[in-house]
């Protein structure tokens, strides 16, 4: 078996990406704190083809060297904005339409295994500071939540890998 050159992989140029079809899902970061996970974030976006990446309170945004040493220029192509706080993305998000879904550990949490997200709806999905979680306010906001399904030692995942767990699992459904 031979590793395939980056030359083969026939990519989307940052003008290409843009104008593709996008599925209907928009990140919401809740208070990330680490650079480093805004930027895989932003790297794991720009893979699965989300519409935008809101980034709130106290998320870092671009320009930035440390979440472009993670994004690779993710952060070029990737749609994004940065609202004060989560709940006011929540708000315009609901406004335009959008299913808002927080992936948190909150009772009544549909396991991700268990959901299927469905075609022609919109969804937003909020992830959480790396300590705290999605706050409660936000949660409280929400139309739901998704848990990801853990068996080991410790009570939860890290941020960007959550989220690229959970936005692959839409982008499996939802693709274009």
């Amino acid at each position: 078996m031979r590793k395939i050159e980056n030359s083969e992989l026939h990519r989307l140029s940052v003008e290409e990406f843009k104008e593709h079809e996008k599925i209907p899902v928009v990140l919401v970061a809740d208070n990330i704190r680490s650079l480093n996970n805004v930027g895989s974030l932003f790297r794991t976006a720009d893979a699965f083809l989300i519409e935008a990446f809101y980034l709130c309170g106290i998320s870092a945004t671009p320009p930035n060297k440390e979440i472009h040493k993670t994004a690779l220029g993710a952060e070029l192509s990737v749609a994004w904005r940065y609202l004060p706080s989560a709940l006011e993305a929540i708000t315009e998000l609901k406004k335009a339409g959008y299913k808002v879904i927080c992936i948190e550990q909150v009772e009544n949490a549909v396991m991700l295994d268990e959901f299927c997200p469905e075609k022609g709806v919109k969804y937003a999905l909020v992830v959480g500071n790396e300590v705290k979680g999605v706050g409660q306010e936000v949660v409280d906001c929400c139309d739901g939540a998704i848990e990801i399904p853990q068996c080991g030692t410790k009570h939860s995942l890290n941020v960007s890998v959550a989220g690229g767990i959970v936005l692959w699992h839409f982008f499996k459904v939802l693709r274009c």
